[in-house]
């Protein structure tokens, strides 16, 4: 997955959410419904973890070094990570914290400001739309044949599934929020909008959960996807390797993948030439996956015992 597409979809939805945050807390102000209140705070950790995922991205791509020598790449999953918890504490506590307070003193919308939130509402569900647009269609291009749920639980690059949950869940947010404010105007009964808040803060907390789940995953390490197994597993056999013994791989990062495998070799030929044939199978493997490989081949004999 290109770096390209995935600052493009995570620039997209921070400006996205950094006009929406502005106009939310404006609208909380002039009418004092608790739903914009969880909405204009949800926008305001969405833009701080759309930072947080660019700032991954920068410091992932550091040059390696004696401390770190398979690299920084790993960095992005801990931003990632961190972004899930920005998004249950901020997020998803706050809301639900909003709809207990205001179920214990509801309030009806009043005054002469009371079309502004759904005015609000209605732009940030269309800015939300185009942002989630992009990161659906910059995620088309890798996603394939796969169901976005497979998509979203087998990226091995974190942000474009990060942006699309927080997109995803910021529209479903902006629904709940239009139901309960309009409710509210409706029957003039200010539960109507303390419900719509508990609404948005138990589907951050759910979204925050998905998060932290995938991300820890890819933080203990992740193998290659099986297409790139297989596409590996097939290049390494060629002239002086007559098979693979095993094979082990491991994400260092989201374009960096660590190589290591026990290769038969033909004993009827010189060092030289077994050197030789090691060095064509590691051009072919990076031939054949499109990813930074760093990789690490010991030669044997199909009879020895192989060690995991």
């Amino acid at each position: 997955m290109s770096s390209h597409g995935s600052n493009k979809a995570i620039i997209a939805a921070l400006l996205a959410n950094l006009g929406i945050a502005v106009t939310k807390f404006g609208a909380y102000l002039l009418t004092g419904a608790s739903s914009m209140l969880a909405e204009a705070v949800h926008s305001v950790a969405d833009t701080g973890n759309q930072g947080l995922l660019l700032l991954g991205g920068k410091r992932a791509r550091r040059e390696a070094d004696a401390q770190h020598p398979f690299g920084y790449g790993r960095e992005r999953y801990i931003y990632a990570f961190i972004v899930s918890i920005v998004l249950f504490s901020v997020g998803g506590l706050f809301a639900l914290y909003e709809a207990w307070h205001k179920w214990q003193d509801p309030h009806p919308i009043e005054g002469r400001w009371w079309w502004v939130p759904l005015a609000v509402l209605l732009a940030a569900i269309v800015l939300e739309g185009l942002s989630f647009r992009t990161a659906v269609v910059e995620s088309n291009r890798t996603r394939g044949k796969q169901s976005w749920v497979s998509f979203i639980r087998t990226a091995r690059s974190p942000e474009l599934p990060v942006v699309l949950l927080e997109d995803f869940g910021a529209l479903i947010g902006l629904v709940l929020a239009l139901g309960g404010v309009s409710m509210t105007l409706a029957t003039d009964d200010g539960r109507w909008d303390a419900a719509g808040t508990a609404g948005i803060g138990v589907l951050l907390v759910l979204i925050a959960i998905v998060l932290a789940i995938e991300t820890k995953s890819l933080l203990l390490g992740e193998s290659a996807t099986k297409a790139h197994v297989a596409a590996i597993r097939a290049a390494l056999v060629g002239p002086g390797v007559p098979s693979v013994i095993h094979l082990r791989t491991l994400h260092l990062g989201p374009d960096e993948l660590l190589v290591a495998a026990k290769i038969e070799i033909d004993t009827r030929e010189s060092a030289t030439e077994i050197a030789d044939a090691i060095d064509e199978a590691e051009a072919r493997c990076r031939a054949a996956v499109p990813l930074t490989l760093m990789i690490y081949l010991e030669p044997d004999l199909r009879d020895a015992p192989a060690t995991s």
